[in-house]
């Protein structure tokens, strides 16, 4: 029998991304553990960390952490394939698109508050488009819309301020 050992060469940037990723993890999981003041509103703390990697790393390196962050999560809650874990891939997949197309505007027309509240947005369209699609086929979806956008433009707002003091330090 043939013993093979592999050998995975990390750098101090790698330790550092899955330190951060853990984070996000542990922050998703943690807000998982408190009621929602509504169904299906959250402020999304782990998106704090995913802007910080953003504005260190790059965009590759936050889809990265922000999809590691859905699967690891999911797997820890039990969601892992149920439709909790759909909206959230959706919602992450959405945010991450918009962030993408961010990154072809100069940066001087937005701020990491801006890209917060552009992500929060786009992660409510991601999660209401696979409701209306999937779950809920009903217009009456369209009337929670303005509640998910007032949550959205809040806590992107909130999370965008934490990640830019996080960047300053």
């Amino acid at each position: 029998m043939t013993r093979s050992i592999i050998n995975i060469k990390t750098t101090k940037q790698d330790h550092h991304i899955a330190k951060l990723t853990a984070i996000a993890i542990g922050l998703h999981v943690v807000e998982a553990m408190f009621p929602s003041p509504l169904p299906g509103v959250k402020p999304g703390i782990a998106n704090i960390i995913t802007l910080y990697v953003l504005m260190q790393y790059g965009f590759a390196t936050a889809a990265w952490v922000s999809l590691l962050r859905v699967f690891a999560s999911s797997l820890l809650l039990g969601h892992f394939l149920s439709p909790t874990f759909v909206l959230s891939l959706s919602g992450a997949l959405a945010s991450l698109g918009i962030l993408y197309m961010m990154q072809h505007i100069p940066k001087r027309y937005f701020s990491v508050i801006t890209l917060s509240i552009l992500a929060a947005f786009a992660h409510i369209a991601g999660q209401i488009s696979v409701v209306w699609l999937w779950l809920i086929p009903s217009a009456g979806v369209a009337y929670l819309i303005p509640v998910f956008a007032a949550a959205a433009l809040f806590f992107g707002f909130f999370n965008g301020l934490v990640a830019k003091h996080l960047l300053r330090k």
